[in-house]
């Protein structure tokens, strides 16, 4: 029985991590079928992302993470062993733009995501048609301005109820607590136009039009406490002109937003996303 696994590692760069940890999965009768790498040369930090076929099941992980301690000891890793089999569990949060979430649920019916979509938290009504018809658990959590607090809690509440391993606010119109932030760092997803600082508060693809921007962008990164400044995952641009209208310019950024989001997401489905500080090595 053949059964894939992800081995992914940080740790300070030096000689023979590559060939310690090439001889452990050959000892271990695995075969590495692909192979990232990458030194940052200004931080002195090494980073890998091995995929890793076994003639084994599911059940060898523990003992392979339990064999692979020492040398990560050794090497001071930061590191993870990962049963490719396992769908992670993903909890899709929104608003009231539907363009990221019917994007990302034909995306999983297709089978280009693979993961679980266990639960859908909304603090407003409008796309529980769209839960119900993909036969998803829909949850509608108000969020009032003089409580916001008590809806956190229940978010929390639910998100831990799904056994989360990722949220994806998917065009979700509030900002998280810090407490969220920290709690579920490196686990949540965010997509947002890149028009920020410039173009704040109501109709940004509007107020860029005024200005005459060139450039329509996208970026997908992990929530922090500090307001879209995370760890950034993807991004993207389209070009526009003077002939194009704030309709137009609207239709873009959503075309851009839904591209970057999946892909972003789907990156850290596969573990090809390794955080460093406020940056990422994205392994695509």
């Amino acid at each position: 029985m053949s059964h894939l696994f992800r081995l992914v590692v940080s740790c300070p760069d030096c000689l023979g991590i590559v060939a310690q940890v090439s001889g452990f999965i050959a000892s271990q009768g695995g075969s590495i079928t692909e192979a990232n790498q990458h030194s940052d040369l200004a931080t002195g930090r090494f980073f890998m992302r091995y995929e890793i076929q076994m003639d084994t099941d599911a059940s060898r992980a523990e003992v392979l993470r339990q064999a692979f301690r020492p040398i990560a000891q050794r090497f001071e890793m930061d590191w993870a062993l990962h049963d490719a089999s396992r769908r992670k569990r993903v909890v899709l949060m929104v608003s009231k733009a539907s363009h990221c979430l019917v994007d990302l649920l034909y995306r999983w019916k297709a089978g280009e995501l693979d993961c679980e979509i266990p639960l859908i938290v909304s603090n407003h009504e409008d796309l529980r048609p769209l839960a119900d018809w993909h036969g998803i658990p829909f949850q509608h959590v108000p969020v009032r301005v003089d409580d916001k607090e008590t809806a956190f809690a229940e978010v929390e509440r639910l998100v831990d109820e799904a056994e989360a391993d990722c949220v994806v606010l998917a065009r979700y119109m509030q900002i998280l607590p810090p407490r969220l932030c920290e709690r579920y760092a490196g686990r949540v997803i965010n997509i947002h136009h890149s028009f920020l600082p410039s173009f704040a508060g109501a109709r940004p693809y509007h107020q860029a039009y005024e200005r005459g921007v060139k450039l329509i962008g996208a970026t997908c990164h992990y929530v922090t406490e500090e307001l879209d400044a995370g760890p950034i995952i993807e991004q993207d641009i389209h070009r526009v002109s003077h002939c194009h209208t704030p309709d137009d310019l609207v239709r873009f950024g959503r075309d851009v937003e839904k591209a970057v989001l999946a892909r972003g997401l789907r990156w850290h489905l596969q573990d090809r996303v390794l955080i460093h500080g406020n940056k990422t090595v994205v392994f695509a």
